[in-house]
């Protein structure tokens, strides 16, 4: 007759008596506890939550949007007017601030990085040497100017690398593209007065056109408003620097 062994499961998690003994005794290995499952949680019903300004708040970009045609916020104006709000402000921060110096190019670089930036970007383009003590005079501002607003893209190319046979007499030249058009053109130091300033290169850009572009305010940005800024940081530059000239002559 066959030696059978006959193997009984009781409930997973139950222990015969005989088992407790050998376990006791050392026989046996500690007994796995019972498998419980993790206790259910139903899902929040998104209807069912309250829609106020943490509700929009905890939304993303994406989230937003779609809120648009949510009859329950339409049926309360604040919660619309807020929703914009937050809309404006999360692209507003999201804006990339791509530049912040004044970047030196070859005359091979010149249509991707000036003419194709692109008709959100303005991009100025100074003309130098090396040895011209102009040209480092007005390189300076435009390092200064490129850090205050680096929403600007600046860029500098050798005059005869851009242009061949660029005069010198005309050094340095400063051209301003938007869209991959020349909007404006400087040629010389004197076109920003008697004194080269950053405030005054600025001042001088921004005559025209909203130029300079700090990075903070969006990419849909008023001439005015540019204007504003620049005269406000002039001023400030001037009272500074009578105050600074008063300090020294009362010293003396």
């Amino acid at each position: 007759m066959g030696d059978y062994h006959f193997v009984y499961k009781d409930v997973e998690g139950a222990s015969t008596q005989w088992d407790d003994i050998q376990r006791k005794l050392g026989n046996l290995p500690e007994k796995p506890p019972a498998f419980k499952p993790p206790p259910f949680t139903p899902a929040s019903d998104q209807d069912s939550i309250p829609k106020d300004k943490s509700f929009l708040d905890s939304k993303t970009e994406e989230e937003l949007e779609f809120l648009e045609d949510d009859l329950a916020l339409d049926d309360d104006r604040f919660l619309q007017e807020y929703r914009k709000k937050r809309l404006t402000e999360m692209r507003e921060a999201t804006m990339i601030v791509r530049f912040g110096s004044v970047v030196p190019i070859s005359g091979s670089d010149f249509v991707r990085e000036v003419s194709q930036a692109g008709p959100d970007v303005w991009v100025v383009v100074i003309l130098y040497k090396d040895g011209y003590a102009e040209c480092g005079v007005l390189m300076k501002c435009l390092e200064e100017l490129a850090v205050k607003y680096p929403g600007t893209k600046f860029v500098k190319i050798v005059s005869t690398d851009c242009i061949p046979n660029y005069p010198d007499q005309n050094l340095p030249t400063l051209l301003v593209y938007n869209n991959g058009a020349v909007k404006a053109n400087y040629v010389g130091l004197r076109s920003f007065g008697r004194r080269c300033t950053p405030e005054g290169v600025a001042f001088v850009l921004c005559q025209s056109d909203p130029v300079l572009n700090d990075g903070q305010g969006g990419t849909e940005r008023s001439r005015d408003s540019v204007i504003e800024g620049v005269r406000k940081r002039l001023i400030e530059k001037v009272v500074k620097d009578h105050e600074d000239d008063d300090d020294g002559s009362s010293s003396d």
